[in-house]
């Protein structure tokens, strides 16, 4: 997926802030479930970050045009791994290491055969 860096996503001098990579991230997760109809979330159920590791290489900057690259790590019965880069042209800017975890009722719950088809089809 692609973005464009605005002047709200970046400091005075131009440069993005290092919590806007994440919002990006989240961004590019939630745009492959729109582009198939879906909604990343339900009234009682969605996706939680658990836990994220991250590595930051180098800026983006206004006006830069990026892309969010994702690619399903490890599919397990209730959580799943992630790798998200995102990248200027083919330099790494940014790569994180991210799980989430299926909630439904409040409960962290096995996720449905028919939304596991999906993630594995989102995230090749």
């Amino acid at each position: 997926m692609q973005i464009r860096i605005y002047y709200e996503d970046t400091d005075c001098g131009g440069i993005v802030y290092h919590s806007q990579y994440f919002n990006f991230c989240e961004r590019a997760r939630s745009e492959k479930f729109f582009q198939s109809g879906s909604m990343p979330q339900s009234k009682n159920s969605g996706f939680v970050v658990k836990k994220i590791e991250a590595d930051f290489k180098a800026s983006a900057k206004l006006g830069d045009l990026i892309e969010v690259r994702s690619q399903l790590i490890e599919l397990k019965n209730s959580s799943f791994w992630l790798n998200q880069s995102i990248y200027k042209e083919q330099a790494l800017l940014f790569e994180a290491k991210i799980l989430l975890a299926y909630i439904k009722n409040g409960k962290l719950s096995k996720i449905e055969n028919e939304l596991k088809e999906k993630i594995r089809l989102f995230f090749v």
